[in-house]
């Protein structure tokens, strides 16, 4: 599976992707850049997975992942529940069109 770069090394795009889906599970819509919106949307699904299974392993995975008490509450108590007879597709992506600086591609990536 490949996964891309954003123009990050290793340690700094893995700490802009624990921000920005703080973020959108804090604010459940944010505008971002295309790229990132598609990575950040499959770690999203994977944080909304684990807060339905509501153990206390899943609520720990979470909270070493996101770091914000406040966010994983928020997830665990009311996101979640929200998608329990939902398989899956917890993320809406929709374009914007192009940033005027360098014509990278904005959308608002959002909590269906």
């Amino acid at each position: 599976m490949a996964y891309r770069k954003l123009g990050k090394n290793s340690g700094h795009r893995g700490a802009m992707l624990r921000n920005i889906v703080t973020s959108l599970l804090r604010h459940e819509r944010i505008e971002t850049t295309e790229a990132r919106a598609k990575e950040l949307s499959a770690i999203a699904e994977k944080m909304i997975t684990l807060g339905k299974q509501g153990d206390l392993v899943a609520r720990r995975s979470t909270m070493a992942y996101l770091m914000d008490e406040d966010v994983v509450k928020k997830l665990f108590d009311t996101i979640a529940p929200k998608y329990a007879d939902r398989q899956g597709g917890y993320t809406r992506i929709m374009r914007l069109g192009l940033r005027r600086g360098d014509a990278a591609t904005m959308v608002i990536i959002e909590l269906v």
